[in-house]
């Protein structure tokens, strides 16, 4: 996960500090040392962290820190705001001209996931009401194009395509396209290369001069440390970019990049990718990321999460289930579904207060609630909705139908028993509707623990995902059908 390197460095330092109470310019001189150690290691550039850890340690050894009664915590204070420092102070946005459409030309060496940052991007940008066009102007690898087609149709978004002639005339033509078709944005796919050279900058210059975009994003692989802050600072002397997309920075255990680009190229990092989803993307904050560094959550970007994939609608009815205590198993599937749609369950603990950086990714099983899902997708529509009519006979059939061990519907059945018994405890249930409902964190942590026993594999092999519920009007176990949804405005143009 992001950071996991470092921030686990970093949370042994700051607790060796607050172990010793009073702090003296000794103890804080140790402890930037390892500070620095810990930068390095994370593939920070030398400069860098030896500039961060002499300014903390300028800010830290002062009066108000050295006197203070909880001086570690003030430490860490200061630390948290360098890092916000470092990494840019304000969330960095796109620059919308007066008169769309607003051309961003993305650009980056091949493999960093350019094309399908594109994509992303895009998706991004039709869940703010935008009208994005996706304009391949990528005529050299192989098969370009049509990555370009069918991530663009995933995304919903509109591709516009000439065929392997002049790049720059394509891009001019798509900005053409987008004027007349009422298309606001124009986002420029252009071609990469293994190594920078002049052939592919001359290119580039071409229809940068030719397009004069608003916004140019080098789209740079986070996971090569200090190679992408080089790539970045050579395509910055070359095209004066705008920002920087750092793509798989859910696997940089290190965060060099992270930390090091705008210090090194002066350009801000914009978004950031975070999976391989088209929905893996967002804004890059670097507030919130210093604060997810220090393991300190981060319960702003959780929020968001929240309000982009949870239908309200669904959640309205599914508290007014749990105050009428009718909350079912055909609910508990929908609240799997929906948690599924905001992450990894490892991912969304870190973002927590107080459970963020104590929680290991080889403690949670993430296969628990697809095993979950497969049990209560073989039950019939009249198990889900009334779990105690399940005797041994219905048991065997179910842990039959999903791939698991009569042992796990067990687990599952005592589990969903107690959280209705939690519920019920906690005024869910019942009279009460001026109270105000809350679900505590030990029932969201009862609803993770759902499935199989701790992380082992039932024997056969269970599926990687189950089916939905059925309908609930016959008594037969069926499979929620699987597939995209359909997208609007989906589709390819060409000249």
């Amino acid at each position: 996960m992001a950071f996991e390197g470092l921030s686990g460095k970093l949370n042994n330092v700051f607790g060796k500090l607050k172990g010793r109470g009073k702090l003296n310019e000794k103890d804080i001189k140790d402890a930037m040392r390892e500070v620095r150690m810990a930068l390095l290691d994370a593939d920070v550039n030398y400069k860098v962290a030896k500039d961060f850890v002499a300014k903390v340690s300028e800010k830290a050894v002062g009066e108000k820190v050295m006197d203070s009664l909880t001086p570690a915590q003030q430490v860490i204070d200061i630390v948290h705001r360098e890092l916000i420092e470092l990494m840019g102070n304000t969330t960095a946005k796109l620059n919308f001209p007066s008169k769309p459409p607003c051309v961003i030309m993305m650009c980056g060496l091949q493999g960093a996931g350019k094309t399908t940052h594109c994509a992303k991007l895009a998706k991004h940008l039709i869940a703010q009401n935008h009208r994005p066009l996706l304009v391949a102007c990528d005529i050299y690898r192989p098969a370009a194009i049509d990555q370009l087609k069918i991530v663009g149709e995933k995304a919903g978004a509109h591709v516009f395509e000439m065929g392997q002639t002049d790049p720059v005339k394509i891009a001019k033509e798509g900005i053409r396209y987008a004027k007349d078709n009422g298309f606001d944005i124009v986002l420029l796919d252009t071609a990469g290369r293994l190594h920078i050279d002049e052939t592919l900058m001359d290119e580039l210059r071409n229809i940068k001069r030719e397009t004069n975009p608003s916004e140019i994003l080098l789209v740079v692989d986070s996971m090569t440390g200090q190679d992408a802050v080089n790539v970045a600072q050579s395509f910055n002397e070359a095209l004066d970019i705008t920002g920087v997309i750092l793509t798989k920075l859910d696997g940089d255990t290190r965060g060099g990049a992270a930390l090091t680009v705008l210090a090194i190229t002066g350009k801000p990092i914009k978004f950031a990718g975070i999976g391989e989803k088209l929905d893996d993307i967002e804004p890059f904050h670097p507030d919130r990321m210093a604060s997810r560094i220090l393991g300190m959550g981060d319960v702003l970007t959780l929020i968001d999460k929240a309000k982009n994939t949870i239908d309200e609608k669904a959640a309205a009815k599914t508290m007014q289930k749990m105050q009428e205590n009718k909350f079912d198993l055909n609910d508990l599937y929908a609240q799997f579904e929906q948690i599924e749609k905001m992450g990894s369950i490892h991912s969304l603990l870190k973002m927590i207060p107080g459970v963020a950086g104590k929680v290991k990714e080889e403690d949670i099983d993430e296969k628990k609630m697809p095993r979950t899902k497969a049990i209560i997708s073989s039950m019939t529509p009249k198990e889900r909705e009334k779990p105690s009519i399940i005797d041994a006979k219905r048991k065997r059939r179910i842990a039959a139908g999903s791939g698991t061990r009569v042992e796990d519907v067990n687990q599952l059945l005592r589990q969903f028993e107690q959280m209705q018994k939690m519920m019920k405890q906690m005024g869910f249930a019942g009279k009460g509707k001026g109270k105000k409902m809350r679900i505590p964190m030990n029932m969201m942590k009862q609803m993770g623990n759902m499935g199989g026993p701790g992380g082992q594999k039932p024997d056969g092999a269970p599926p990687s995902g189950g089916g939905g519920g059925p309908k609930p009007d016959d008594d037969t176990p069926r499979s929620k059908p699987t597939g995209e949804m359909p997208q609007k405005d989906s589709g390819n143009a060409k000249a």
